[in-house]
């Protein structure tokens, strides 16, 4: 913590022509620390940036690992928007996936949350969990809707297992109860019209907002907008520069006591950008606007992609109105539509 506040101190230099707008501390679990380095954390950006005073700065929280002091601690730090990872309201799943905490311990740190003034939540859940039915995937999102005041944003993933973990060797094993396709599909379908009905708009492929929360910090992403990023193998894009801090906590620690700057990286070609452009853009329901593709790169994006586009436009995975975005149908498989755009 001390290097990462050294840090910022020092790569803020490079930052005086910028004004902060959004702001998310996470990637990990921030609250496993001590509130005051948080507090610190806060004291430092204050001083040392230029932050719009109505700047949305979120922080990542797990139940278990915040008290009803910390809460107010962070809120009175300036931290306005809370993302509890919940995953399930299901016991048994949260044991499943290693989890401390179980759903009274959420409920609990919920309330709280709310208590310290915390008007913008986030709720992240999971499906597809080891052992989980399309019924307690219903159960769960039920007791999500429930909470008073209902979250402003949930946001809603799939278990991916990755390999080189436990579960990829449970997978491997033929040791992990994972939903059939057919399931996992249904309960996809059951997240969207539930939130949907809910009053929850999905602006993006796994993230529902009430109008007005949908995240601004992810949207910056999805829009390819100027982020830096502080921290150990924290990933910044500034202009068309995209580049990664050191990843070795050694080097790191080293690296800051000496003064040194810590990134590095080259300017995006113009392809890599313009396939950015694409498959990110494409994340977002509104999808992508033709001109602003044009003003980027200079062309035509029928140039570019034109084979593409009408391909994806027969199959009805794409649709060109008011943009380029992404049909019902394309949702669902937009991996596969994503990949094609990338040369």
């Amino acid at each position: 913590m001390q290097a990462l506040l050294a840090e910022m101190e020092h790569e803020a230099e490079y930052y005086t022509d910028y004004v902060v707008a959004t702001v998310f501390i996470g990637g990990g679990t921030p609250t496993a620390v001590d509130a005051v380095w948080m507090e610190r954390l806060m004291e430092c950006l204050y001083r040392h940036y230029a932050v719009e005073e109505d700047a949305e700065i979120s922080m990542e929280m797990n139940p278990g690992t915040v008290t009803e002091k910390s809460l107010v601690r962070y809120r009175r730090a300036g931290i306005n928007r809370a993302s509890i990872g919940l995953q399930s309201a299901d016991d048994r799943e949260l044991k499943e996936l290693g989890r401390i905490h179980c759903f009274g311990d959420f409920f609990q740190t919920y309330g709280e949350a709310v208590e310290a003034g915390f008007a913008n939540i986030n709720v992240d859940l999971m499906s597809a969990l080891p052992g989980q039915s399309l019924a307690s995937c219903e159960r769960t999102l039920e007791k999500v809707l429930r909470l008073t005041p209902p979250p402003q944003h949930i946001s809603a993933y799939s278990l991916i297992v990755e390999e080189g973990t436990p579960f990829y060797e449970r997978q491997q094993n033929n040791c992990l109860p994972l939903p059939e396709e057919e399931e996992e599909r249904d309960m996809y379908v059951l997240t969207g019209r539930m939130l949907h009905s809910a009053g929850y708009e999905r602006y993006e492929i796994s993230n529902y907002a009430r109008p007005g929360y949908a995240c601004r910090h992810n949207t910056v992403y999805w829009t390819r907008g100027s982020y830096a990023g502080f921290g150990l193998g924290a990933s910044s894009l500034v202009g068309n520069v995209r580049f990664q801090n050191e990843t070795d906590i050694a080097r790191y620690l080293a690296r800051v006591e000496a003064g040194q700057t810590l990134k590095r990286g080259e300017p995006l070609s113009i392809q890599e950008q313009m396939e950015e452009f694409m498959f990110l853009g494409l994340r977002l329901t509104a999808g992508i606007k033709e001109e602003r593709f044009r003003e980027n790169y200079g062309m035509d994006i029928d140039r570019v992609y034109g084979n593409i586009l009408v391909k994806h436009i027969k199959t009805g995975l794409l649709e060109r109105r008011e943009g380029i975005r992404l049909t019902e149908k394309g949702l669902d498989v937009s991996n596969y539509v994503m990949a094609d755009f990338l040369f």
